[in-house]
């Protein structure tokens, strides 16, 4: 897997483990960066790199469980958990919390290079779906007010004439608003711009109110 601007975070409050799997990322060709405790991790600025997050389940002060919470306002940064003692309920919660899985101590090597890998491969998936979206929502902010209001109507698979009506504009005007839409949010189709309806997650479900 290529490397480049990749980062693996560290975070366990044991110093023997924490530089064991610094060692051992590094000489597998993983940046890293490592942290004793959780606050010293959550109160660090984030690189700008694709990453995933090594995180001890049992630690003083915040906990792992507590830890993968907060970071959960990032998310495109994949947890892997890593612990001396698993309890069932402890797992279900990670897992339920998106973790990527689940390790007991002393880790094996060769597993634990495995799921970073796939981390770190499910972190480059979710990084281009932030920046997707993050793109898609510019296009949609270009939008005018009134084409804001014409795009869910439109995407709903509404007429012209229909969309007139419901607003009391010529059906030339929206006409004329659709050719607007379709280029600002660089649609190459009428399905495309459904389906950025759809991710934007705007109103889009058929209407059985009006009669054509």
């Amino acid at each position: 897997m290529e490397s480049a601007n990749e980062l693996v975070y560290v975070v366990d409050d044991d110093r023997r483990v924490r530089e064991a799997l610094s060692t051992l990322l590094r000489a597998n060709g993983k940046d890293v960066q490592a942290f004793s405790s959780g606050e010293a991790f959550l109160d660090t600025p984030r690189r700008n790199a694709v990453a995933c997050l090594i995180l001890d389940m049992s630690m003083p002060e915040m906990n792992g469980l507590e830890v993968q919470k907060l970071v959960g306002t990032d998310a495109t940064i994949p947890v892997i958990f890593i612990t001396g003692r698993a309890d069932v309920p402890s797992v279900v919660l990670a897992m339920k919390g998106g973790a990527v899985d689940f390790l007991t101590k002393p880790v094996n090597e060769d597993a634990l290079m495995r799921t970073v890998d796939a981390a770190l491969a499910k972190a480059h998936v979710l990084r281009r779906q932030v920046q997707d979206a993050a793109a898609l929502q510019a296009l949609y902010q270009s939008l005018t007010p009134r084409e804001q209001e014409l795009l869910p109507l439109l995407a709903r698979g509404l007429l012209n004439k229909q969309v007139a009506a419901m607003l009391g504009i010529t059906e030339y005007t929206v006409q004329v608003h659709r050719g607007h839409i379709m280029r600002k949010m660089q649609a190459d189709s009428f399905a495309t711009l459904v389906r950025q309806a759809e991710k934007l997650q705007l109103d889009t479900s058929p209407t059985t109110t009006f009669e054509a």
